[in-house]
């Protein structure tokens, strides 16, 4: 039966991979556009590589550390001999997520502007399929690196249930490690660079957005590549994984058998064929509203979440037993969870809805005004994930047993985060879409192409702006019920180490160690988002610096007569991107262990609860607040307050510069964070056990 099992993961694996390939050679079929056309794709693409070659080198260094820290503790007896492996395969798959998409995405963006010429659809079906081959890669190389350690450690190390969970959460170690490294590496490259551009360019110069003469212009496309394409992957791989192994280890918890294991797992394997079959209800017509876009790529999404939720139910009974048939009520309060998360966040930050429309007008009275819209729209955004959150936490650890069994109760609320992302591949293919609808726009400006494609790119990059947002919003919802999953594996780890249940056992809110645990980790996200915000502010006052230095002193740039210097602003925002990745990254990993060391097993419970509860919020806020400004920028751009040039525009330009860092870097990357911060306390808890001071 295990083996059974094993073989239909690694067929959704397969399937996946497949699929990803086989439109990836689909959207290389396409038209590449004018000789012009290509050069600029040819740049975008030349320094992106450049980047992420840089960045590798940098991780390399960093895995190959953390290797040998690993591999000291396995001989010192404090870990098993598999973990150290299990932590590099997490972070090559991890950031191979990345690199795969980022390739598909630099080679599909002037092939979108290019059938952006002939129609929205044609330019739909080019962004969406290379958006499909980044969801399916994810899914695909998630689903076979578990299946492939699953495989290695049952049926060749022959290891029990337990020891097997143990490995394996350390290999989602590995790829939340990379996938923050990549997140916030790429969040401060693409926001500095789209400051530098929008500030100079848009407010100072008054040029159009991706106008030629603006320096930082490539820079700003890379951006799109390595912050919102590379990094996106990584973190969502992550995501993912995440997900199903918390699950795999708290089913190892509650019923100490394989199948528990296996349930996850299959129920990821179901939901590629699902979403496979989703992407091919996404199409539009001419002349299609947001609205009706928008309704083009929920029709795939909503299919692929209604087909699981119906397969899921003799999934459950049959795996698990007529006896826990309702566990199955746990994986579709995942998944209405998931939809409704999406709906409130394209709520807020829609331009086809009163939040952001309202927003835009508040540009009416001047940039602070804006500023502090956004900032409301943002905070207010908190309330309707919370109590999605909550509720679904409460309906997953009752409907599995959690009133007669907590680890059943805990399971459930597992399985929920592996249902909320069982359609990874369709939500992530819309989300991904929408930096290759930007790039394509740039393209279409610097080429000169027609006005009407310009027109057709920014209503495809407006939409992916809300699809972003719901991505993200997927992410952060998952990552609050992957992180109490991870919570509560870390309890089990800690009760299963010699002499770590007696440093376990009071968890009261009234003990001090967990009180002050509890106000570091609600302080963490905190201070995390700000090193990443100062990060972009220091690398983009470079980007300012140099674009202003060309405007200056290359004679005729102005005037279209000279050309600007690109390179040195890709330089720029490389350098500093990978000199600011390496503090934020550090502190998520150094904070658990010091706090164990100092507090003990118990000061680190009381960290994990307050970064989960803090970051979560804090997540949501900076990301739809964020999204709010893009869209209220764009929806002024559309006509409306005076329209792109105007005073209006100006200030919202302002508002969406100040939204950048917060949606594309600090927000998306606190959720690597909360969950970051779980599985390096479970691979150091026999470390705390053993050498803690309280």
């Amino acid at each position: 039966m295990e083996k059974l099992l094993t073989i239909l993961t690694f067929v959704g694996a397969a399937l996946a991979l497949v699929f990803a390939a086989v439109k990836a050679r689909k959207v290389i079929k396409f038209s590449p556009g004018t000789e012009k056309m290509r050069k600029i794709s040819y740049a975008i693409r030349e320094g992106a590589n450049a980047y992420l070659k840089r960045q590798y080198k940098i991780v390399v260094i960093f895995f190959g550390i953390m290797f040998a820290v690993l591999g000291a503790m396995a001989i010192a007896g404090l870990l098993t001999p598999y973990v150290p492996f299990a932590f590099l395969t997490g972070g090559f798959f991890s950031a191979l997520s990345g690199f795969v998409g980022m390739k598909i995405a630099t080679i599909s963006n002037t092939r979108t502007a290019n059938a952006c010429r002939e129609g929205l659809n044609n330019g739909l079906k080019v962004a969406f399929s290379a958006g499909s081959v980044m969801g399916f890669t994810v899914v695909g190389l998630g689903l076979l690196d578990i299946s492939l350690w699953f495989f290695i450690l049952k049926f060749i190390f022959k290891l029990e249930p337990h020891e097997i969970t143990s490995a394996m959460l350390t290999f989602g170690m590995g790829a939340s490690s990379m996938a923050l490294f990549a997140r916030v590496g790429g969040g401060i490259f693409t926001k500095a660079a789209d400051v530098g551009a929008d500030l100079v360019g848009k407010v100072e110069a008054g040029i159009p957005e991706d106008d030629p003469r603006n320096p930082a212009v490539i820079a700003d496309n890379v951006g799109d590549n390595v912050g919102d394409v590379a990094g996106m992957g990584a973190d969502l791989y992550e995501s993912y994984v995440g997900s199903i192994i918390s699950a795999c280890a708290l089913g190892v918890a509650a019923f100490n058998n394989f199948n528990a294991m296996a349930l996850p797992m299959l129920i990821a394997a179901i939901g590629v064929v699902c979403s496979i079959f989703g992407t091919f209800l996404v199409k539009t017509k001419e002349g299609a509203t947001q609205k009706e876009l928008l309704k083009s790529l929920s029709r795939g999404t909503n299919f692929s979440a209604i087909v699981i939720a119906i397969v899921s139910l003799p999934l459950v009974y049959f795996i698990l037993g007529k006896e826990n048939w309702t566990v199955y009520f746990a994986i579709f309060a995942g998944l209405i969870s998931g939809v409704l998360i999406g709906q409130s966040t394209e709520y807020f930050t829609s331009d086809s809805y009163k939040p952001t429309k309202n927003l835009a007008a508040t540009s009416e009275t001047g940039t602070a005004t804006i500023i502090i819209g956004g900032l409301s729209v943002g905070m207010l955004s908190t309330l309707l994930p919370i109590i999605i959150v909550a509720v679904c936490v409460l309906v997953s650890y009752f409907v599995s047993g959690g009133a007669h069994s907590s680890s059943m109760g805990l399971y459930g609320i597992a399985l929920a985060a592996v249902g909320m992302l069982s359609t990874l591949g369709i939500t992530l293919a819309t989300d991904a879409y929408g930096p290759v609808a930007d790039n394509a726009g740039g393209i279409a400006e610097m080429a000169g192409l027609d006005k009407s494609v310009r027109e057709r790119t920014d209503a495809l990059d407006s939409l992916g702006n809300t699809t972003a947002a719901t991505g993200k919003g997927f992410a952060i919802g998952s990552a609050a019920l992957t992180a109490l999953a991870l919570m509560a594996s870390y309890i089990d780890k800690v009760n299963s180490i010699e002499g770590g249940a007696e440093k376990i056992a009071n968890l009261n809110i009234t003990n001090p160690t967990v009180l002050i645990g509890l106000f570091i980790g609600a302080c963490l996200p905190f201070v995390f988002a700000a090193l990443t915000m100062n990060s972009v502010g220091r690398a983009a006052q470079s980007v300012v610096k140099e674009v202003r230095r060309q405007f200056k002193e290359i004679k005729g740039l102005m005037e279209g007569k000279a050309e600007a210097d690109y390179a040195s602003c890709v330089d720029l925002c490389t350098k500093a991107s990978l000199r600011e990745m390496i503090l934020p990254t550090v502190v998520a990993i150094a904070v658990p262990v010091a706090v164990g060391i100092v507090l003990g097993c118990s000061g680190v419970v009381g960290m994990l609860a307050g970064a989960t509860a803090s970051g979560f919020l804090m997540a949501v806020f900076m990301s739809n607040a964020g999204g709010a400004w893009d869209n209220a920028k764009k929806y002024i751009e559309s006509g409306v307050h005076g329209g792109k040039g105007s005073s209006c525009h100006k200030s919202a330009v302002v508002g969406d510069t100040v939204g950048d860092p917060f949606k594309d870097t600090s927000g998306p990357a606190i959720n690597i964070l909360i969950k970051l911060l779980s599985m390096v306390s479970i691979v150091f808890a026999g470390l705390v056990v053993n050498f803690s001071i309280l």
